[in-house]
């Protein structure tokens, strides 16, 4: 990769967050990785607050545009290039549909747990030779969740913590029985995208949280229609706005904290199964551009 500044901190976008207002960009990369090139060019952004700089990756998860299925997205070529640019702290942004009456349109939400309802991703680094089993028994950084609930404080957005996110397969929406069924399991949002990002965060030992934005009521309302594309882009243009509001507080407390100390960035010290003799030399190089401290 060309000469970069330092990147510590890196941004994904869903639905409708395909850049940020009043970021400086100051180069665009669109790197290759073992895993192949990621959904689109990343942005460098240059934030500046109190003396302090602050350079961020900018991924559009989708591609700009839109133009990727949430199974279509090379989710193993986004982690990794954001890692081989520098990247220990990630925030994700995605529009997600609403399990409980409270957690209404244009309302954000932390999410704390992911109940997994897919079917068909790349969802490991591991394998083809060498064998690794990362803890994801809180599949979010506690760290960065701490940073995304004090940012949304000093906003006026509506916003909750602690709610269990479904991750299904897509691309169509969920029917009204599986929508029935996951409320009955006490889930609160349900996107297409959280998985297999989170794992493949936590598998390059990145300190990864989304922010899950509101946009419908899913297909659970007997007295409504099921949801559509057209109710989910009416809601989207406020919470870009409020996406937009929420990073630039984000990123004056990360120009003091970048990176994060978070236990999820060792995630992997104790992970490795395969004994290095048994390990496949090319899946070994490749996880080489990414866990350079366990392989080599």
């Amino acid at each position: 990769m060309k000469n970069l500044p330092q990147i510590n901190f890196g941004v994904i976008g869903g639905t409708g967050v395909y850049g940020f207002d009043g970021l400086e960009v100051v180069d665009t990369i669109f790197p290759e990785t073992p895993w192949g090139k990621p959904s689109d060019e990343i942005m460098i952004t240059r934030f500046k607050d109190g003396g302090k700089e602050l350079f961020t990756a900018f991924l559009p998860r989708h591609g700009r545009g839109h133009f990727l299925l949430p199974t279509e997205v090379p989710g193993k070529a986004n982690m990794a290039a954001l890692k081989m640019l520098g990247v220990e702290d990630v925030l994700a942004f995605s529009s997600v549909g609403s399990l409980k009456e409270e957690l209404k349109p244009n309302h954000f939400v932390i999410p704390d747990q992911i109940i997994d309802r897919t079917r068909h991703r790349q969802e490991t680094y591991f394998g083809d030779g060498v064998v690794g089993h990362v803890s994801f028994g809180d599949p979010f950084c506690g760290a960065m969740s701490g940073i995304l609930e004090e940012a949304l404080k000093k906003t006026s957005i509506p916003w909750h913590k602690g709610e269990t996110a479904v991750c299904m397969e897509g691309p169509p929406f969920s029917t009204r029985a599986e929508s029935r069924l996951y409320r009955s399991w006490g889930a609160g949002i349900i996107n297409m995208t959280v998985l297999p990002e989170a794992k493949l965060a936590r598998e390059l030992e990145i300190c990864y949280q989304m922010v899950m934005m509101v946009t419908d009521y899913d297909s659970w309302r007997e007295s409504e229609g099921s949801v559509t594309v057209d109710d989910v882009m009416k809601v989207v243009k406020k919470n870009k706005e409020y996406a937009d509001v929420l990073l630039l507080e984000v990123l004056k407390m990360m120009t003091q904290l970048s990176p994060l100390k978070a236990e999820e960035k060792n995630a992997v010290r104790f992970a490795i199964m395969t004994a290095p003799e048994k390990r496949n030399p090319e899946t070994v190089k490749k996880l080489a551009t990414v866990l350079p401290g366990y392989f080599s």
